[in-house]
C-alpha cells in the first residue's frame, strides 16, 4: 500500500502556471541492507540472512569493478547498470583531456519487473507530514484542536518524531519524508 499527500504545487516546467494539486507519497520505512536480507532469507528459506546480505555486498563490490572498467550490467529483471560521464568542454579536441571530465554517474535502467508499477500498486490517501506533524504536537499537547493552515504555511520546526515534509535532504530516494517507528500511534 502506498500512502499518499496531495499538495498544490506550480508545475516544474513552467512557473507562470496555476497551482495544481499532485500526490507526492510518502515512506513508511527506509530498510536496511541487514532488514532487507532477512526479509529476502525469510522468502525461500533456503540462505541464511548472512548469506544474502554477503552476496548483495559481494554484488555491489563488483558491480563497481565492472562499471569501472566500462563494463555495463544488465541483472535480469533488475534492470541494468552503465555509467555516464560529464565533462567540461575544451577548445579543441587536442585540448581535451583527461581532466576535462569531472563526473562519473551511474545510469540504472530499470527491468520490465520494475518499469512502472502503477498496475500492481494501491494507493491510500492519508494526511501531509506537516498535517501528520501538527497533529501529533497537538496531542501531545494535550490539544483538541489543530490549525492546519498554520502547520503548513512554512512552520520551519522539524522534530526527530516525523521529519520535516519538504525537506528532501534527508534522503535523496525519499519522496516526501520517511518514518521508522509510528510516532502518532
Amino acid at each position: 500500500m502506498i500512502d499518499y499527500s496531495v499538495y498544490m504545487m506550480v508545475p516544474t516546467f513552467s512557473k507562470d502556471e496555476t497551482p495544481k494539486a499532485y500526490a507526492r507519497n510518502q515512506v513508511s520505512e527506509i530498510w536496511s541492507l541487514e532488514k532487507f536480507s532477512k526479509h529476502i532469507a525469510d522468502h525461500n528459506g533456503v540462505y541464511s540472512r548472512g548469506t544474502v546480505k554477503g552476496v548483495i555486498s559481494d554484488m555491489c563490490e563488483c558491480l563497481v569493478e565492472q562499471l569501472l572498467n566500462g563494463n555495463k550490467i544488465r541483472l535480469g529483471e533488475l534492470g541494468t547498470f552503465g555509467i555516464s560521464i560529464s565533462s567540461e568542454g575544451a577548445e579543441s579536441v587536442e585540448k581535451f583531456t583527461s581532466k576535462n571530465i569531472k563526473e562519473v554517474n551511474i545510469i540504472f535502467s530499470p527491468g520490465a519487473d520494475f518499469e512502472n508499477l502503477i498496475n500492481r500498486a494501491e494507493f491510500n490517501p492519508v494526511a501531509s507530514r506537516a498535517a501528520q506533524l501538527a497533529t501529533y504536537k497537538a496531542e501531545k499537547a494535550g490539544e483538541t484542536t489543530v490549525d492546519l493552515a498554520a502547520a503548513k504555511g512554512g512552520s520551519t520546526s522539524t522534530s526527530p518524531e516525523l521529519p520535516d515534509p519538504d525537506d528532501s535532504s534527508t534522503d535523496p530516494d525519499d519522496n516526501g519524508g520517511s518514518v521508522t517507528e509510528d510516532p502518532l500511534a
